[in-house]
This record gives structure tokens, sequence and C-alpha cells, in this order.
């Protein structure tokens, strides 16, 4: 499958709903920052070293010593529309840092099921990612091994023997590795426990951000949670860090919906009913309003109180509704107030099919 299917495809392996813990651990990443030897930082290339740093990236997937990066496809971003490159970033396949460019420097490398990517000259020469569905950080992990082997036996990285792999932010440095899940705590935000958990967790040497990384905000009750240290650890302590503090989290925010259900069962009710409602009636909605409504949605369906709809209908509904998604598919440029019109009619039109 081709980048283009990708782009065109309303599914991406993170949606589905298999995994364990899926009601609340939404999905799992694991990325690692590399660079080339002799090549400098991305931010700081020329004419001459950004062909060269992506020349050597190019000629390492062309020659595809395994199976894995043999099924990835690979495209410049000079190649690719503003609003295409926007379609990864909103599929989570590229940050919206490194999709605000059409760089001849820049470029993506995809599998045919959006599992694993690796991105060109963002930050560092190679991002390299996993994103799978639920609470999957082992096999994460193991996946962006498995492509980052490959990619080195045929690129020279940038490597320290006490510093471990050289990035561009200090941050990086040691593993070079993030490990994330992204999180739906309404629970833990409806009893007023989210500041005291998100206090803690940065306490612990974690990050919470939002629904889009770095720089996003947390709209609709999604949190991603994020290692702060890669310098000093190996990469097995970080995920399994993260995977523990992630399984205390997923166990309070458990207890806290059984308490709402028990001590609110009618505001709960009402407030899941007027989300719903409101999705499947309104002619003009903002993106953070429909993801908020999302979240309460999705509560309902997780504790039984809608039926009829799944979570991966309502993955698929979180991306489809979002800036570059619904131009694409209407197939025109729109401002704002088009948007959350065209948004309102997706949402009906979506919600109404899945309960049929």
């Amino acid at each position: 499958m081709s980048i283009t299917d990708v782009l065109n495809s309303s599914y991406i392996k993170w949606m589905d709903t298999q995994a364990g813990d899926r009601d609340i651990v939404v999905s799992s990443r694991v990325r690692l920052a590399r660079n080339l030897n002799k090549i400098p930082f991305p931010h700081l290339l020329d004419q001459v070293n950004g062909e060269s740093c992506v020349q050597q990236i190019r000629d390492a997937w062309q020659k595809a010593p395994g199976p894995i990066l043999a099924a990835m496809d690979m495209i410049s971003f000079d190649q690719l529309p503003a609003l295409d490159r926007q379609i990864l970033a909103e599929k989570h396949l590229s940050s919206p840092l490194h999709a605000d460019s059409n760089s001849i420097f820049r470029a993506i490398l995809v599998n045919d099921e959006g599992s694993l990517s690796a991105m060109v000259n963002e930050e560092d020469h190679l991002r390299i990612q996993s994103l799978l569905p639920g609470l999957q950080l082992g096999e994460c992990y193991s996946r962006v091994q498995d492509l980052d082997d490959e990619f080195e036996q045929n690129l020279d990285y940038a490597f320290d023997e006490n510093r471990g792999y050289l990035t561009s932010c200090p941050t990086n440095v040691g593993t070079g590795m993030r490990a994330s899940v992204m999180m739906h705590l309404p629970a833990i935000q409806m009893t007023g426990q989210l500041n005291h958990i998100l206090q803690n967790i940065g306490q612990l040497g974690l990050v919470v951000r939002g629904l889009y990384g770095e720089g996003s905000e947390a709209v609709g009750n999604f949190f991603q949670i994020s290692n702060q240290i890669t310098l000093g650890q190996t990469e097995e302590d970080i995920y399994n860090y993260l995977q523990t503090i992630t399984e205390q989290i997923v166990e309070q925010e458990r207890l806290l919906r059984e308490r709402l259900q028990t001590d609110m069962k009618y505001q709960l009710e009402d407030k899941i009913g007027r989300a719903y409602g409101i999705l499947s009636n309104a002619r003009v909605i903002s993106s953070d309003e429909a993801l908020t409504l999302f979240s309460d949605v999705r509560l309902g369906v997780d504790i039984g109180i809608l039926k009829g709809i799944s979570i991966f209908s309502l993955n698929e509904l979180m991306v489809a509704v979002r800036p570059a998604h619904l131009q694409k598919r209407t197939g025109q440029d729109m401002d704002a107030i088009e948007r959350d019109i065209k948004r309102a009619e997706v949402i009906k039109e979506k919600l109404g099919a899945v309960r049929e």
C-alpha cells in the first residue's frame, strides 16, 4: 500500500480496539530519535547536507535489508500538498511541526496500516515510531527496535560511547527514546481529581500533553503521558516504568467510573445523553466542542449506557472531523465557520449510520 492509500483511507492501526484496557488507554507509542553521523542537525542543514541526509535515508530504504523497511513507502514533502501533510499529522503519523513544511529535506516513511512510520528531518534526522491501539508499549518497542536495526545496517548513526545517541534536543540524548500513552480520563476529570493526579505524574518524572503531543492542549479528557528522561535508563526501564504508572491510572479511572455510576447515576446519564443529542442534531460545531462531547459519548459506550456505537467508530470519527480531513472530504478550501458546519454534518451522518 502506498502513502496515497494511507492518506485516502479512514483506517489507521491505532483505531483498533482489540487491545487491553482500550476503554481508557486509546493508544501506545514508542519513538526513537536518531541522527546521521557527520551531518548537522536538521535546523542547521544547508542544501548540500540536507540533500545528502535525505539521500542516505532513501538509499537505506531502497536497499531494504529486511522485510520491515521493504513494506514501507517513502515520499518527500515537496511532493505532498500542505493538506496531505496535515492529514498525516491528524492521523498521528507525522507531528504538527514536521507537517508544517514542504521542504525537500523533509520526508516520511509509513507502512500500510500506519503502525510504523519514520519522520525525516523533523527535530532529528529520523524519528522512528510505532503506534498501536490500547496498552501495548512492549510491542511498540519491539517494532521500533526491529525497524531501527534495519536502518542501522545502512546508516551511520551519531553515537557516543558515554552519552549514547546524540540528538538535537539535549533531553533526548541517551536512548533517544520516548514512550507515551494516550489516555481517556473523564471520571478523573469529573470528580475533580485531575490536577492532583497530574501533579503526581509530574513528580514521577513523566510529562502530560494534549491529543497531538508537544505544544497541544488537552481537550475532551484525552491526555498523552510520556517519559521525560532518556539518559541513564535502558529502553526497557523507560517503557516498563510508564507501563506501571499507566496501569495505576487505569485502576483509578475505573474505580471513579464505578463511583460515578453509583453516586451520580442520573446526572451521568443526563450528561452522556445530552452529549449524544447535541452531536446528533447540531448544525454547527467546533473541533474542541466535538472532542469534548465525543469524550462523554465514549464514556457512555464504555460503561454500557449507549448501545450500538463502537469505540472504533468513535476513533475513526475523531479523525474524520479534523480540519484537513474535512477539507479533503469536500475537495475545497473552507474557512472556520464552513468547517464547523461540515463537521456537524459528518458527525450526524456517521452517528446515524453506526446506530442503524
